[in-house]
């Protein structure tokens, strides 16, 4: 099953949400008047586009039929899809591993499913041929290191790991040393995910960007936040949060499968214009896909 197909299934229920009330808007109306509008900007906050990325959309359909004269539902059904799609290109998608080794620093809140993204990406980057090497970063949540250890056996990957409760900080500083004994193409680290602490957190990982940035000043470095899709609004607040925090490079939405807000995607990007590059449509390995704009917006309209 390609991406399409699977973002497809994977989008069902955003989908079938959309359809009830999007559908009626490009089908109920015979011309593209004020309450053509007004439906579809109130379809799109449905959707879970949030109030900003929903007004933005209409107002730019609204310029663009007018520009171009367009007359029918279906001409500005397709004219949609093509803003959505500007909306969601906000950067390369693609992770920058363009050193040996690179930096991925995944961060998010507890219980968005950090862990079981890294295991995802780490099984992947291996299939690929690389050598991947998972720091548990995450020395303050009982069995998080233990959860790492199994997607490392799970993915073929390697793991730097120390006791609970030990500095963070430390453990990043152990793993980059093994990842130079050992040649490591990839450095994945967890991280706590405590934010209703916010300076505890944004001490951490900042003591651990210096870490990184002090012992490899020229590997490529992406900060990776993973984000719960079924939160809705609350992930954008949490992105909103992240990116203070820790200057967020790249985005990952999990458990897009099991929500219809799946609008979510559009707003994050919209509003931080920071690049989705992974979303997650299952429990499966490769159910955690690589981002394509076209295809996620075809599978959601």
């Amino acid at each position: 099953m390609g991406f399409f197909d699977k973002i497809k299934a994977g989008l069902a229920k955003t989908r079938d949400a959309l359809s009830n009330t999007l559908g009626s808007v490009f089908s109920g109306f015979s011309q593209l008047d004020d309450d053509f509008y007004d439906e579809l900007e109130e379809s799109l906050i449905l959707a879970d586009l949030g109030v900003e990325t929903a007004t933005k959309a209409t107002e730019r359909l609204r310029k663009v039929i007018k520009e171009e004269h367009l007359k029918t539902p279906e001409e500005a059904k397709t004219a949609l899809k093509n803003i959505l799609v500007e909306m969601l290109n906000v950067g390369d998608v693609a992770l920058n591993l363009s050193t040996t080794p690179s930096v991925i620093l995944v961060i998010g809140v507890n219980g968005v499913g950090k862990t079981t993204t890294i295991g995802k990406i780490a099984t992947q980057l291996v299939k690929q041929g690389k050598k991947v090497l998972l720091v548990a970063g995450d020395t303050f949540r009982a069995a998080a290191a233990d959860q790492l250890e199994v997607w490392a056996g799970r993915s073929g990957a390697d793991i730097v790991r120390q006791h609970e409760g030990a500095d963070p900080a430390s453990v990043v500083y152990d793993g980059i040393q093994a990842a130079r004994a050992r040649n490591v193409d990839v450095i994945i680290v967890d991280t706590a995910g405590r934010l209703h602490n916010k300076a505890n957190l944004m001490n951490e990982l900042n003591k651990i960007s210096r870490i990184v940035n002090r012992e490899l000043p020229d590997a490529a470095k992406e900060v990776l936040l993973v984000l719960d899709g079924t939160t809705g609004q609350n992930g954008l607040i949490q992105a909103k949060q992240f990116k203070e925090i820790a200057g967020v490079t790249a985005i990952a939405l999990t458990k897009l499968d099991g929500t219809a807000k799946g609008g979510i995607v559009i707003a994050v990007s919209d509003a931080l214009q920071i690049p989705v590059k992974f979303v997650g449509v299952g429990e499966q390995a490769d159910d955690l896909m690589p981002f394509v704009a076209r295809d996620f917006v075809e599978a959601l309209i």
